[in-house]
């Protein structure tokens, strides 16, 4: 059996376009698929690091209560899929709970890479206002991380620009997909 946990972010939840085409990616490779739920985050968390990393602790006890009943040993292969404030908790949620887990982390924050993220890959839009690219990049680096990163692309990997946002939105399920 294998099991994928998708870990929102505070307002892109798992039935936006990068956490619903991964649910769906790996249904049909055989996961079983947990889809958490966040609420109740602190506002004005966006350049503001105590209340990012406030954000963050709130995610990771959603996560605690949401998946305490799972038999983690019960499951042969283990994919953990973060967006944003997700990339965090789902980073630390692996580090605490000691699971033999690779992580996807799409739009990773820099307090994501304040937890092991060995055997995880990132994408990245090089417009995003939640993360700086350059310290997205030296992040990525320091850890050997492979990262993915889309031109012009914001904190959703989107332009404004319908087919280009579906060209990047097609590369990520591609890379996602060979990694299931």
């Amino acid at each position: 059996m294998k099991l994928c946990i998708l870990f929102p972010g505070i307002g892109y939840h798992c039935d936006k376009p990068l956490l619903y085409y991964s649910r769906k990616a790996a249904l049909a490779a055989g996961y079983e698929v947990i889809s958490l739920r966040y609420s109740g985050f602190p506002t004005g968390a966006k350049g503001n690091g105590e209340l990012m990393r406030a954000a963050a602790e709130h995610a990771l006890e959603q996560s605690e209560e949401q998946l305490s009943g799972i038999g983690f040993s019960e499951y042969s292969r283990i994919l953990l899929i973060g967006k944003s404030i997700g990339t965090a908790a789902c980073a630390a949620f692996r580090e605490l709970h000691g699971l033999d887990a690779d992580c996807i982390l799409l739009t990773p924050l820099a307090l994501t890479f304040e937890h092991d993220v060995s055997r995880s890959i990132a994408f990245h839009g090089t417009a995003d206002p939640w993360a700086d690219t350059a310290e997205i990049e030296r992040l990525c680096n320091d850890n050997s991380l492979p990262l993915h990163k889309y031109p012009s692309a914001d904190h959703s990997l989107e332009t404004g620009e319908p087919l280009k946002d579906i060209s990047f939105l097609t590369d990520v399920m591609q890379i996602i997909s060979n990694r299931l």
